[in-house]
């Protein structure tokens, strides 16, 4: 189950749309499975790459806890499996695919009908990789393997180890949810339309109209391929964009152009500025005729260097750099749902923060880690970081008030509510007839563990009834009893115990879809008598589910 036992470590946790869960990432996946299904536009991966140092999970649940403990010792203090694969090992590669695969079948079932799925690997496993993605997302749907730097510093770290020349390059495999599914966002930008300066040519035929200045420059033998009418008018676009972006011709990226123009939906809209060697540069937007991006060697993989100005010390080493997920963000649209199953430092959920700040969006993440402790000599740990968790959920909160603080008057969601991967919220019931006795009975007079709040409930019936987690959830107060109404009357729920008639009554008149309470909650035999009565006088179509 999720346990929202952790409102304290969320931001805004009543009222955001974003998600923060700790977890094991498949039995995140399993539980999400009902409420998320088709309902994730894009997915990012950045699972642990298969290099013989780094942890992965081991998933025998046919095996007891002490029979894994005899063969792994490997467990954190949460019960999560961890184990090292060795290069040793002679399943080294089975093992990470057994990992990874039944990962993969679960998330392409939460993927919607034009979802995407970006998957980022290195040399190891890419191969593997890219065979059972062939098989469990079809190889029709295969998009493309993007090819992106590795940093300096990166590739310096595999030379100090003298056993091979340094892998320069990682990958971040492509996949669509269909094959006839088409990304216009995406398509490659052309930057020059002609060799040299965009707009001056020589046709052969004169036409004096045609030669004026422009950005302060004459052709001195060729001509403007534009009129002085629309070229001023691209200018003057150009300006506008700017000043909507908030941002400057030396610092605008062409994801941002991209993102822009797209939100205009005016295919007439023309884009001119100066470029970098001072000359006129001619934005052409995207179209259906322009290709794929086949590689996005202009950017680097990843850099400690932007979560280290957040912290002001270097809390982890292997951040992925925001303007990598931005280019992956302009490939959907902007009110999407995205999810990363092995978020680490959180730096998808910052570039969605970054880039609903910039263009009006209503991104949505779901933030998925594992809590791996620190290394006890780390940095991180130093600086009171004592699982990767910690360190995500301190990056969202830095950067969304840091990007607020950029952007005073961008209106974002910034906030995230976090939950936690637990066991049932049900007790066990399944005993030897020796074992009963009247001790025993009484305890099953109540089927939910002792330790479990009436939040822990929520969350439990939300994914049972298929509820999205991040729904907004209004807490009132009726009679001195706690009443929850999640997403406007669609589900009401009262956990608590001695209810009576009087709150039954209210809440019928409210007509909720759903209403939900304990078995154990009702006064008495008479409330338990008129409950059916209540709702079929004030509210017969209302559903109701008894814990």
């Amino acid at each position: 189950m999720l346990k929202p036992y952790c409102r304290e470590e969320s931001v805004d946790f009543d009222d955001t749309q974003n998600l923060y869960i700790e977890g094991d990432n498949l039995e995140v996946l399993k539980l999400l499975q009902e409420t998320y299904l088709g309902k994730v536009k894009m997915i990012y991966i950045d699972p642990p790459y298969n290099t013989g140092h780094d942890f992965v999970y081991e998933d025998d649940f046919a095996q007891n806890t002490s029979e894994y403990l005899e063969n792994s010792g490997q467990f954190d203090d949460k019960g999560n499996r961890l184990v090292k694969n060795l290069e040793t090992n002679g399943r080294f590669h089975t093992d990470w695919l057994n990992m990874i695969y039944p990962r993969l079948k679960l998330m392409r079932d939460l993927l919607d009908d034009d979802g995407l799925i970006f998957i980022s690997i290195g040399d190891e496993e890419v191969d593997n990789l890219r065979k059972i993605c062939n098989e469990i997302f079809g190889e029709s749907n295969f998009r493309n393997q993007i090819v992106i730097r590795r940093g300096t510093k990166s590739i310096q770290a595999q030379f100090d180890k003298w056993d091979k020349l340094g892998q320069a390059l990682e990958y971040i495999l492509l996949y669509s949810k269909n094959s006839s599914y088409r990304f216009p966002s995406q398509m490659k930008i052309l930057k020059k339309a002609k060799s040299g300066s965009w707009n001056n040519h020589w046709r052969g035929t004169d036409r004096p109209t045609m030669r004026y200045p422009l950005f302060g420059i004459t052709p001195p033998k060729g001509q403007w391929r534009w009129g002085q009418t629309r070229s001023e008018q691209a200018i003057s676009n150009y300006q506008r964009m700017l000043s909507e972006v908030k941002s400057t011709t030396d610092a605008i990226t062409n994801e941002q152009i991209d993102a822009w123009y797209i939100k205009q939906n005016d295919p007439s809209i023309d884009l001119l500025r100066l470029s970098k060697n001072g000359k006129p540069e001619h934005y052409i937007a995207p179209t259906n005729e322009t290709v794929l991006d086949s590689s996005w060697v202009d950017l680097l993989v990843g850099s400690s260097t932007e979560i280290t100005n957040l912290f002001d010390t270097a809390v982890f080493d292997t951040a992925k750099l925001i303007q990598v997920i931005r280019r992956m963000l302009c490939f959907v649209s902007n009110d999407a749902i995205i999810l990363d199953l092995f978020s680490g430092s959180a730096t998808v959920a910052h570039a969605i923060m970054q880039l609903n700040a910039e263009d009006s969006g209503n991104r949505k993440f779901i933030m998925v880690q594992l809590p791996e402790p620190t290394d006890e000599k780390s940095e991180a740990y130093k600086a009171g970081y004592k699982n990767i968790c910690e360190i995500g959920k301190e990056r969202i909160r830095r950067a969304g008030n840091k990007i607020a603080k950029e952007n005073p008057q961008a209106k974002f969601d910034k906030g995230f509510r976090v939950l936690k991967c637990d066991s049932t919220n049900m007790k066990e019931v399944y005993y030897n007839p020796a074992e009963y006795n009247a001790d025993l009975l009484d305890v099953l007079i109540d089927n939910i563990k002792a330790d479990r709040t009436p939040e822990d409930l929520l969350f439990q019936v939300m994914l049972d009834l298929g509820v999205l987690l991040s729904s907004d959830i209004k807490q009132t107060t009726i009679a001195g009893k706690t009443v929850f109404n999640v997403a406007d009357n669609f589900l009401m729920a009262c956990f608590n115990t001695d209810i009576n008639e009087e709150i039954i009554t209210v809440i019928a008149k409210q007509k909720p879809y759903y209403f939900v309470m304990r078995d154990s909650s009702m006064a008495n035999d008479s409330v338990a008598t008129n409950f059916q009565q209540i709702f079929n006088t004030y509210s017969p179509e209302t559903k109701k589910k008894v814990l």
